[in-house]
């Protein structure tokens, strides 16, 4: 399987660019606020939406100087979720680093995210870049949504596939899809376009989701089972399925593990064992291909070029990669 770095190689040059503009996009005369957003641009992720960005602006049309704008925005906007996520779920890492409300308490982690939030709508209103700022705050909202839905739903333990898929389609695949969108109309694509990049973006981001989840029932860097949405109390595909195939008492004796035991390591076992003999992994790991073909499908219309191939191999990524 093709590296992130590999695939990004046709819009390298972009991306570069796009690093040094995303950092003068989050400046500020307050130098507390400097240091901290420094840190953030220090540890960053994949790039992987940038690259959504970047790649279909260039099936769309072209790379324009709204196509740095456009990748910006969702930087920063999803940047500020993230810091604020930190705080709600009161976790002290994040990709390996400690988060900002480790460093500099919640309070300050708070503020910088309001703070990256209002440069993201300071950075489209300048620029009247009103499309994309209603794509990527459709988004926004959609990941809110999607994460208190969640919770709700977490809380009564009864989750069918049909409430799963409308979490992840708001919490996971809106983003991406917005990224998709984002570029397309940077690039002066019409409506229809737009829409289409918007779903191509839902489609892989749904697959993307799942992966996420199939990787729980997976094993960690010393063979252990991970569990962690499990401990999290996160109902996913993989589960569902489990869920919905037995008989009434296997199902309330393990969704009395998934509520009760988060902590112990043995019956979190038990839980992935009944997963993985249930045909969960197979089903969900089916589910997924058929999102990201429906991803293909979409892509398939527009001609080909390093660009196209690029986006085509950043769908294959979303599902075959190891972490």
């Amino acid at each position: 399987m093709l590296k992130l770095g590999q695939i990004k190689k046709p819009i390298e040059k972009e991306i570069d660019a796009f690093e040094e503009k995303f950092k003068a996009s989050m400046q500020s005369s307050v130098p507390l606020l400097d240091r901290i957003t420094h840190y953030i641009v220090k540890r960053k992720g994949k790039q992987m939406r940038p690259m959504f960005v970047f790649f279909s602006a260039n099936i769309c049309g072209g790379i324009t100087e709204s196509t740095y704008r456009a990748a910006s925005l969702v930087e920063l906007l999803h940047t500020a979720t993230l810091v604020h996520d930190d705080v709600v779920d009161n976790s002290f890492e994040r990709r390996g680093f400690f988060s900002i409300n480790a460093l500099w308490k919640n309070k300050i982690a708070v503020l910088v995210g309001d703070y990256l939030l209002a440069k993201g709508l300071q950075l489209s209103v300048d620029n009247n870049e009103f499309k994309q700022l209603k794509i990527v705050s459709d988004a926004v909202q959609q990941m809110s949504e999607g994460e208190l839905l969640q919770i709700e739903k977490v809380r009564r333990m009864d989750i069918s596939e049909e409430v799963y898929y409308e979490v992840i389609r708001q919490k996971t695949a809106s983003l991406i899809a917005s990224c998709c969108a984002a570029g397309a109309a940077s690039a002066g694509a019409d409506e229809e376009i737009i829409k289409l990049m918007h779903s191509f973006g839902e489609n892989v981001g749904i697959a993307f989701q799942i992966k996420d989840d199939l990787f729980d029932f997976g094993l960690d860097d010393v063979g252990k089972p991970k569990g962690i949405d499990i401990k999290e109390k996160k109902v996913t595909l993989p589960l569902i399925y489990a869920l919905n195939k037995t008989d009434k008492s296997e199902k309330k004796r393990m969704i009395n593990l998934v509520k009760h035991h988060e902590d112990d390591a043995a019956k979190i076992n038990q839980i992935i064992d009944f997963v993985q003999k249930s045909g969960g992994l197979a089903y969900a790991e089916e589910q997924m291909v058929k999102y990201q073909e429906k991803a293909f499908q979409i892509i398939s219309k527009f001609p080909s070029s390093e660009s196209k191939t690029g986006l085509e191999q950043l769908v294959r990524f979303t599902t075959e990669r190891k972490k």
